[in-house]
């Protein structure tokens, strides 16, 4: 009986080593391709810092990306990690939130909402369109301007704010 049941914890083991090899092996095969389609070079660096800002919530700043991926590369600077979510967000791999929030802010959805932001802790949560009640978006503007993509800031205070 015991026997077996450590046969079982062994073929566990093994079904979620391989799941787990399987699921890196996609993902660093993920970032190799963007990175080839928006044509910027993959270092280990900065595949480790996709893959770290990828697990974030929310809409990270460069000292919270920094205060994760120095666990993972201890050797990595705040300076690398502002120049690399610089060049991903200017080859068009992230989008950068807004920088009216009191510091850079990186946008790690990448489905279409816009923002809700609490005016005095900054917290930022997002709401999708259908909740703001938008109407449809036009592609062109008066004069030609042509939209590349709207967003939308919802300024007040979250409820943990209200209640302080």
């Amino acid at each position: 009986m015991a026997r077996a049941k450590l046969n079982l914890l062994n073929d566990n083991f093994y079904h979620i080593f391989w799941d787990k090899l399987a699921f890196v092996q996609q993902r660093s095969s993920t970032f190799r391709q963007l990175c080839a389609e928006h044509g910027i070079a993959v270092t280990h660096q900065r595949q480790i810092l996709y893959e770290v800002m990828q697990g974030m919530d929310g809409h990270p700043s460069p000292e919270e990306v920094y205060a994760k991926i120095k666990k993972k590369v201890p050797a990595i600077s705040l300076a690398t990690v502002y120049k690399n979510i610089h060049l991903f967000v200017e080859s068009g791999i992230l989008r950068k939130m807004s920088m009216h929030h009191g510091s850079v802010r990186v946008e790690m959805n990448d489905e279409e909402h816009h923002h809700m932001v609490c005016s005095r802790c900054k917290a930022i949560t997002d709401i999708g369109e259908k909740e703001l009640g938008l109407a449809p978006r036009r592609r062109k503007l008066q004069d030609g301007f042509l939209v590349e993509r709207y967003a939308v800031d919802v300024i007040g205070l979250c409820a943990k704010c209200q209640q302080a």
